[in-house]
């Protein structure tokens, strides 16, 4: 994949790999596998110093992953919405091109950072820190990364953000958390949308979806939510008010959280770099 679809190099780090870039030459001479490594380094670097940025504000960060589709934007609009009053958002939109996500949260007058990443399948820390910096942080509460729309590279990729939560449509297949791994297994919520379809549907089953997580050994909360009917919002918006103070008590203690990287999913881009 790392070959084809361009998410190894994108528009936040190329520079780096440009004459008198800091990884511009190799010291084996063997680029491929080299540079790749050297990117995922840089790239955790960043995003650290995102975090920190994020830290320094009490904010916390939260990685919205998931297949093109799934209802990514539309539970945003509904959580805004939700929170309205109660707690300040902004989100950091990526996709391949076009500001039309960006704008429907624009419309809710809530700030709105577009990012796009061209051919690059997956945002990187580089790319979240430009829109890091476009961000009043002092007034915010929660910063939603919505990422671009793959269930393959997103789930590598440290952006600096504390929580991973991985979206899957009814309107997809039951099978999906067995067939893309990496992602659900280092998931911290998963969320599944669109569930008012499920009686106009018989070909996706709760409980297989859910098995399916479950043989990945991840332990992690699964909710069923319709951002139509508001059917899951008000569990949705609990687990988020939990995780904020979850958060807070980390920071007063010296401590923050964490994503749960895949290692494999790392050595997944690895190996597929090489070939």
């Amino acid at each position: 994949m790392c070959d084809t679809c361009g998410c190894n190099i994108t528009d936040g780090n190329k520079d780096m790999l440009e004459p008198g870039g800091k990884l511009e030459k190799t010291e084996s001479g063997h680029e491929s596998i080299e540079v790749l490594q050297n990117l995922l380094h840089e790239n955790n670097h960043q995003a650290t110093h995102n975090r920190e940025h994020f830290d320094k504000n009490q904010v916390l960060a939260i990685n919205l992953m998931s297949s093109p589709g799934s209802g990514k934007t539309s539970l945003l609009e509904a959580t805004i919405d939700a929170l309205k009053g109660e707690l300040s958002v902004a989100v950091i939109e990526g996709d391949l091109e076009t500001e039309n996500d960006a704008q429907r949260i624009r419309d809710k007058k809530v700030p709105a950072i577009q990012i796009q990443t061209g051919s690059a399948c997956h945002l990187d820390a580089h790319m979240a820190h430009h829109a890091v910096h476009e961000l009043n942080l002092e007034n915010l509460d929660i910063v939603f990364i919505e990422n671009v729309g793959n269930l393959v590279c997103p789930a590598s990729f440290d952006l600096g953000h504390h929580l991973n939560v991985t979206l899957l449509s009814v309107t997809e297949g039951d099978d999906k958390p067995a067939k893309y791994p990496v992602m659900f297994r280092g998931s911290n919520l998963h969320v599944m949308t669109k569930v008012d379809l499920l009686p106009y549907l018989d070909d996706f089953k709760i409980e297989n979806a859910e098995q399916n997580i479950r043989n990945l050994a991840n332990p992690s909360l699964i909710l069923k939510v319709s951002a139509k009917n508001q059917q899951g919002i008000s569990e949705w918006i609990d687990w988020l008010k939990q995780q904020i103070n979850l958060h807070r008590q980390l920071l007063a203690q010296g401590q923050t959280l964490l994503p749960k990287m895949q290692s494999d999913g790392t050595k997944l881009h690895a190996h597929e770099h090489n070939h």
